[in-house]
Parts: C-alpha cells; sequence; structure tokens
C-alpha cells in the first residue's frame, strides 16, 4: 500500500551497507539501494460522526485509539 491519507507517510529510500569481510579495508564496503516501506492498514474509522475507509499507517492508528480512549 502506498501512502498513509492522514500523514501522508510512505515509502523512504535508503541504503543497505555489506561487511565484506574479503579483501581489503581499503575498499569500501558494498552499498545498495533499499525501500522503507510504511506499515499501511485498510480501517474503518469514525470521522466527524461518520464512519470511513481509510488507508492509515500504524503509527497515526495507534495515537487515533490513545486519543479516543482518553476521551
Amino acid at each position: 500500500m502506498a501512502r498513509c491519507q492522514v500523514c501522508g507517510k510512505g515509502t523512504r529510500y535508503g541504503r543497505n551497507i555489506r561487511h565484506q569481510h574479503s579483501g581489503r579495508w581499503e575498499r569500501r564496503a558494498p552499498r545498495t539501494s533499499r525501500t522503507f516501506k510504511a506499515n499501511v492498514q485498510k480501517k474503518t474509522v469514525v470521522i466527524d460522526g461518520r464512519s470511513q475507509k481509510v488507508k492509515i499507517c500504524t503509527a497515526c492508528l495507534s495515537a487515533l485509539l490513545k486519543k479516543t480512549a482518553s476521551i
């Protein structure tokens, strides 16, 4: 799933660094690209008194549950 509809969190890009044990230390360890995907779920959430299906990340879902529990 692509993007959180609440906060806009989506796919981020980074690198894996392999620690090469063969060869000399003067050579740099190889780096490969990788993706960090947001944990996005399809949930039915009550917004403004109406229930709506939204794609929401687990961080926003947790914050929403904590907010509704304290009210």
